[in-house]
């Protein structure tokens, strides 16, 4: 072995040395602080070494320069030591501002500067704890459940307390939990979970779940659970309208309801990022719209933004839902009751005309149709684009990547241009739509963008989003700023 393999070895021995010492440091601070570290949005919380190296890798894209575990071990450990109160701490953005920003303070100066809001406060949390129920439990609620699960640190914050079925079956509440334990799409639980048929409870990572049969949104006596001012998440789609909805809040416990599809009527569709500011206390009734109008509306607004949108047309490729056929049968939809497995579906989708909800300045400019086709999730939008000002390919694919890192959307835009990224590799996406920058075409005032997006699972974290904007449980985020960095020029592929 040559001496240059020996030592690339023996660096990448000291890097998992490094994340391996990180785990029970990110676990205290979390467990005893309620402090939630990340880099670059992915979060660290019961990550593998192997896992937080990857982050690490993964950080090239958003920086001209690496991340160093060298970097963020030491700050890691400093953070530990502040007795800080609750938080979400990006180390990567912080490790960023203090190699640009430190001006020779040393690590801890820096960090008692930049957190003095929540150094010494150990594990103080100013927010309120909601309960939340969740009335059905398919696709969207079980992915709600596994996200909620994973966010319940101290029990501050959101908290699920139960959720609202039809039995199905007399071992109804065993099969409920085998669907959250294993998921052909998402994989396994990543956890453990126990079941409790006496008390009819499923247990996920130590967070009890009450099931509650019934068919009556408007009987259910949540408080005979103790369960009270809970917000209820519906994801049956069966009502959609404020009259349907309004019947959740007859039940005893009940005090706001979203609704995780497109609404009727005068109901507020909110794409978080873009209107979330509009709830207001007094919206009892909020809707947090469709996968698609929440992948392709912020990605609209920053070109809109920049440079005007006179007209457009949105193509959604989408993968089959639960409501297509496995095989030709009889669907109340056209073209829908033909064999989902088999075929590329032509239907219809609201989310052009939806955007104008949530962006009311693109109103009546957006024109779209779909095409459902035989995969089981991640789904693609093709935005066509008649713009005010000319532009290039290089040009809008610069400002997206840079509002991907450093805006108040890059919860919700994600940026790539590796040349080999098919729809599997965006399966557990926690952004809203990923930009692929390869397939940009641009032609002076002629655009075309290609979006791809989890119509599950980042569909499933931007209404997490809403609900934490509805309970008013969001943790201050640090750093507050961002250090604005010239766009890198690195490889960009996946980590």
């Amino acid at each position: 072995m040559s001496q240059t393999s020996d030592s690339c070895l023996d660096k990448w021995m000291g890097r998992e040395a490094l994340a391996e010492a990180m785990i029970p440091v990110i676990g205290r601070l979390y467990r005893e602080n309620n402090v939630v570290t990340s880099i670059h949005g992915r979060s660290l919380i019961n990550k593998s070494t192997m896992n937080i190296l990857k982050a690490h890798r993964f950080a090239r894209r958003m920086s001209n320069h690496e991340l160093l575990l060298e970097e963020t071990a030491p700050l890691l450990n400093a953070l530990s030591e502040l007795e800080l109160g609750a938080a979400a701490i990006d180390i990567a953005r912080l490790t960023e501002k203090f190699r640009a920003e430190g001006n020779g303070a040393s690590l801890d100066e820096y960090l008692r500067a930049e957190l003095a809001e929540i150094v010494g406060k150990r594990g103080a949390d100013d927010r309120t704890s909601t309960d939340v129920v969740l009335y059905g439990f398919g696709r969207i609620g079980r992915l709600l459940a596994r996200i909620l699960i994973e966010k319940a640190g101290g029990g501050h914050g959101l908290r699920l307390r139960a959720i609202v079925v039809r039995k199905g079956a007399e071992n109804d509440l065993v099969k409920r939990a085998s669907l959250l334990r294993r998921d052909s799409v998402h994989g396994s639980f990543e956890g453990t979970i126990r079941v409790d048929e006496q008390a009819n409870t499923i247990t996920a990572n130590g967070v009890q779940v009450q099931v509650i049969y019934s068919d009556n949104p408007a009987t259910v006596d949540y408080t005979a659970y103790g369960i009270k001012d809970a917000l209820v998440v519906d994801n049956t789609g069966r009502w959609r309208d404020a009259e349907g909805l309004s019947q959740h809040l007859q039940s005893k416990g009940a005090s706001r309801v979203l609704l995780t599809a497109p609404g009727k009527g005068d109901l507020k569709n909110i794409v978080h990022g873009i209107n979330h500011k509009d709830i207001a206390d007094e919206d009892k009734i909020v809707t947090a719209a469709s996968c698609t109008t929440n992948a392709i509306t912020p990605v609209l607004k920053a070109i809109n933004d920049k440079f005007g949108i006179i007209h457009g047309h949105v193509e959604t490729v989408h993968s089959f839902t639960n409501d297509q056929n496995l095989i030709d049968n009889f669907h109340k939809g056209d073209r829908r009751g033909r064999s989902a497995a088999l075929n590329m579906v032509i239907t219809e989708t609201g989310a052009a005309k939806a955007v104008a909800k949530a962006l009311p300045e693109l109103q009546g400019k957006l024109t779209g149709n779909a095409i459902r086709v035989p995969t089981p999730d991640v789904s693609m939008a093709i935005l066509n684009l008649n713009l005010e000002k000319g532009t290039t390919r290089d040009e809008v694919n610069d400002f997206l990547r840079e509002m991907s890192l450093h805006s108040d959307l890059r919860k919700q835009i994600d940026y790539i241009d590796s040349p080999d990224v098919v729809s599997t590799d965006f399966v557990g996406s926690r952004r809203a739509g990923i930009v692929d920058g390869l397939a940009t075409i641009s032609n002076d005032k002629n655009l075309v963008l290609y979006v791809w997006y989890d119509n599950e699972f980042g569909y499933s974290c931007q209404v997490v989003r809403v609900m934490e904007e509805m309970a008013g449980v969001n943790p201050p985020s640090f750093p507050a700023r961002d250090v604005v960095a010239p766009i890198a020029v690195l490889e960009t592929a996946g980590a």
